[in-house]
């Protein structure tokens, strides 16, 4: 059988999504298994043992400058024959819009009713199973894989020691919604209480790149620039992630992440670490970190703005004796 899986938003989302294919890959073995996802999330699949082939298509708003809309057109249409030409039997569709994708391709059985409950969106996907197993799959962990050479080099290049002198806190201080945003000074307040505490050994800087006035990609290298002067004497490693591999990557070096809802965040449970995450308007019950120890913050008034660096402090102090160790989802 030829299983084709549908899943073109986001980072986070194709993260969720990986439970599933554990479960598609349990029941069907000899099956061959593959993904269409889009450039902006691919690479979370890099060396994932369910999956036999990533189909990639761009997104039009993703085009480099000065490309046409009709060529990226051109190009995702190519790719829509060559998986018809494959003669897959089943789309699973995990994200909206991807019906016509998966009519596109010509899949002679198409599942797409992504169910409200239960809760989770790692339990949403693998509820979409249910018709075809009888049987809803439990969601096992989450799977991300860095690239070893990619990660390899950014070790190398910072000079990082993982748990030398201390545990490695990577901090991701990035959030598309402006309700799930930490001010520079917030994050420069806890990383120095942090680490003039002793309880952490040296913290990673993340971030998205780029200037916060670029209209396609926002980034945050002013706020970066802002924490790292705050933060002048103390172990504070900057981390360049330019591609998502490089993400990836630095995620894997830290031994806890404390972030916002979002990629970074489900990127590191995938990774299996630990974390303390902010929540604005976004509901935890379906988005929290999956299969990890974890700590949700979410302020009364959903916006991260208002929750408190001493609240932030007593989080990652309580999860500190987790680093290392595996809990329940």
């Amino acid at each position: 059988m030829k299983i084709l899986v549908i899943r073109r938003d986001n980072i986070g989302d194709l993260v969720c999504t990986t439970p599933m294919l554990t479960a598609l890959r349990q029941h069907f073995p000899e099956a061959w298994i593959g993904i269409l996802a889009n450039a902006y999330n691919a690479e979370v699949l890099y060396d994932n043992p369910e999956v036999d082939e990533v189909f990639v298509y761009r997104k039009a708003k993703h085009r480099a400058a000065g490309e046409g809309k009709l060529g990226i057109w051109l190009e995702t249409a190519l790719l829509m024959l060559r998986l018809r030409l494959r003669g897959i039997d089943l789309a699973i569709v995990a994200s909206p819009g991807g019906e016509r994708y998966a009519r596109m391709v010509g899949a002679r059985r198409i599942i797409g009713d992504k169910p409200s409950q239960p809760p989770h969106e790692a339990e949403r996907c693998c509820a979409l199973l249910t018709p075809l197993l009888g049987l809803q799959a439990p969601a096992g962990p989450l799977t991300v894989r860095p690239r070893p050479p990619v990660a390899q080099r950014i070790q190398q290049e910072l000079g990082i020691e993982p748990q030398n002198p201390g545990p490695l806190l990577g901090v991701h201080i990035s959030s598309r919604k402006a309700t799930q945003r930490w001010s520079a000074a917030q994050f420069a307040d806890l990383i120095q209480r942090l680490l003039q505490s002793g309880q952490i050994g040296q913290v990673l800087l993340f971030w998205s790149p780029g200037t916060e006035h670029d209209p396609q990609h926002p980034g945050d290298d002013e706020k970066a620039a802002a924490i790292l002067a705050a933060c002048a004497d103390l172990p504070v490693t900057p981390v360049t992630t330019v591609a998502l591999s490089e993400l990836v990557a630095g995620l894997s070096l830290a031994d806890m992440l404390f972030c916002s809802d979002g990629g970074a965040m489900h990127i590191a449970a995938g990774l299996g670490k630990p974390i303390v995450c902010m929540f604005g308007d976004s509901p935890p019950a379906q988005w929290h970190p999956w299969g990890v120890p974890h700590v949700v913050l979410q302020a009364p008034s959903q916006v991260v703005s208002a929750i408190s660096v001493p609240e932030a402090l007593q989080a990652i102090t309580s999860l500190l004796p987790q680093i290392g160790m595996e809990g329940p989802p």
